[in-house]
């Protein structure tokens, strides 16, 4: 043989060896994550979102699979909306008024959870895959909240003011499917499920006492 026979069988072989290497790196780059919480260092600190509840319920277009040779059983997310989730303990909620101005300070941490309810037991992390997928790539099963951020806030005279923390999250509606026969689809539960982001920050309303 040649040297430019061996030559070419050697670039050759070479292309070949760096063609499966990145065909493998593309595969492993597609896997899903296992890990569904926000740590704390990826949150964002967003105060006071006027109106942030104030939107209607909006749904989630997704086309309904007919799966032949499918999974057996999927997720769905089938609507969408913004939502505040509070966060539930002691040095993160505060009243304060008539009038003047609020200053305050997450003063424990803690950890913000999704919640999912529905009229079957649901895979949480699924849902949540999904949700990822369809409603926003933020959301996860939870997030962690530090001590710090300080705020403040006008109150309107002869008004009391209240500031909460918590999470600009989603509420989401779900439904999940099973394949029937052939092609046939089947609804075997469907629920809601509170999901929150690494978006952070303090409520704030107004109340007459």
């Amino acid at each position: 043989m040649g040297i430019g026979s061996r030559r070419a069988m050697t670039s050759a072989a070479t292309a070949l060896l760096l063609c499966f290497v990145t065909a493998g790196t593309a595969a492993a780059t597609e896997e899903p994550s296992d890990d569904m919480a926000i740590s704390a260092d990826q949150t964002t600190d967003i105060n006071d979102r006027q109106g942030w509840e104030d939107e209607t319920e909006q749904p989630v277009l997704e086309k309904t699979p007919y799966y032949c040779d499918g999974p057996y059983s999927w997720y769905s997310i089938t609507s969408k909306k913004h939502y505040f989730i509070p966060s539930w303990w002691n040095g993160t909620k505060y009243k304060d008024g008539p009038g003047g101005t609020m200053s305050v300070s997450v003063t424990k941490a803690g950890t913000i959870s999704a919640d999912v309810t529905g009229t079957i037991e649901a895979q949480t992390n699924a849902i949540i895959a999904k949700a990822k997928t369809s409603v926003s790539v933020r959301v996860g099963a939870s997030t962690t909240i530090t001590t710090g951020h300080n705020y403040s806030h006008d109150i309107h005279r002869n008004k009391y003011g209240h500031l909460q923390y918590g999470s600009w999250g989603y509420k989401v509606a779900w439904k999940k499917y099973r394949r029937v026969g052939s092609c046939g689809v089947e609804e075997l539960g469907h629920g809601t499920a509170t999901l929150p982001t690494s978006e952070t920050g303090w409520k704030f309303w107004e109340t007459s006492s």
